[in-house]
């Protein structure tokens, strides 16, 4: 994962740059899903690759010692939406909640409309106040979310995606590229909490599933 849109010890963790997203212009050209595919594979790749290094994983010593990979859903290019994305910006800027008690300073960017498993839907999409001053993190975008596979084969606190600012009025959301936050897999992280309004009403079975540890 390029980035990681994460606090730790009440500071955001960055620990690398936005990611790359496809053009939006040709979802069901063969070609293109093919493509698609190695994406998705290679996100899996560079994601455990991730947790597997101690200089940048999240896990525990006792969990990163046996660590093979993540759980993750079969690819699935169902899961790849374009949105209609509608910027907001008049939009003011909020304290998000985080699960340290801290609060983050976010702003919505814009929302977007899509659908998704015969349903439409919309969701936030948010800037932090301080990234967007760093050059690197100035495309840099939010969308954390929740379905109805928290709790169940997904992390109760739901989940997020890294996406960047896109050119024109859509955006690529591909829910393959879903991951956990680090306070899924160690509670001296400070996460931010998704908000009420990022809920999605449909079971979204793709991306990173839940952490499961052993009880020893």
């Amino acid at each position: 994962m390029k980035y990681f849109y994460l606090l730790v010890a009440l500071a955001f963790l960055s620990c690398k740059d936005g990611r790359k997203y496809h053009d939006s212009s040709s979802l069901e050209d063969k070609e293109y899903q093919n493509g698609l595919l190695g994406d998705i594979l290679q996100f899996q790749d560079e994601l455990n690759s991730e947790y597997k290094n101690p200089d940048k994983s999240p896990l525990p010593d006792r969990h990163r010692k046996n660590f093979e990979g993540l759980s993750f859903f079969a690819p699935d290019t169902s899961y790849v939406v374009e949105a209609k994305f509608v910027r907001t910006p008049e939009a003011v800027p909020f304290l998000m909640p985080t699960t340290s008690g801290e609060k983050s300073e976010e702003v919505v960017y814009g929302i977007v409309h899509f659908s998704l498993n015969g349903k439409e839907h919309q969701l936030e999409i948010y800037q932090n106040k301080k990234l967007m001053l760093e050059e690197r993190y100035r495309n840099y975008l939010f969308l954390p979310f929740m379905d109805d596979t928290n709790g169940e084969e997904t992390y109760g606190g739901g989940r997020y995606i890294d996406l960047t600012i896109p050119e024109g009025n859509s955006i690529v959301i591909d829910f393959n590229k879903a991951y956990n936050p680090y306070c899924a897999y160690n509670k001296k992280y400070s996460c931010p909490l998704v908000p009420g309004v990022n809920t999605l009403d449909t079971r979204v079975l793709a991306g990173v599933k839940d952490f499961k540890r052993d009880k020893k």
